[in-house]
């Protein structure tokens, strides 16, 4: 397991102190637990499809609609 460190506000540290002792588990447990689930509610971002991972840039960009599929407009592409 690697260890990390982290700095939290005092109130945010008091909130989980109470939180262990309450139920009885290391303020570490609470912590692992809290990043375990920020990561899984947000692991659906991450996984989109690649529209999903660009879609802010869909349409950013102006030019002909039918440029991928144009072959008159490509003439000289890459040369």
């Amino acid at each position: 397991m690697k260890t990390i460190s982290l700095k939290v506000p005092e109130s945010l540290f008091a909130i989980l102190v109470q939180t262990a002792e309450k139920r009885g588990e290391s303020k570490s447990t609470i912590i692992r637990e809290a990043i375990e689930s920020f990561v899984a509610h947000n692991a659906s971002e991450l996984n989109g499809s690649c529209l999903d991972l660009s879609k802010d840039l869909a349409g950013s960009i102006e030019g002909p609609e039918d440029l991928s599929s144009n072959k008159e407009l490509m003439r000289g592409y890459g040369q």
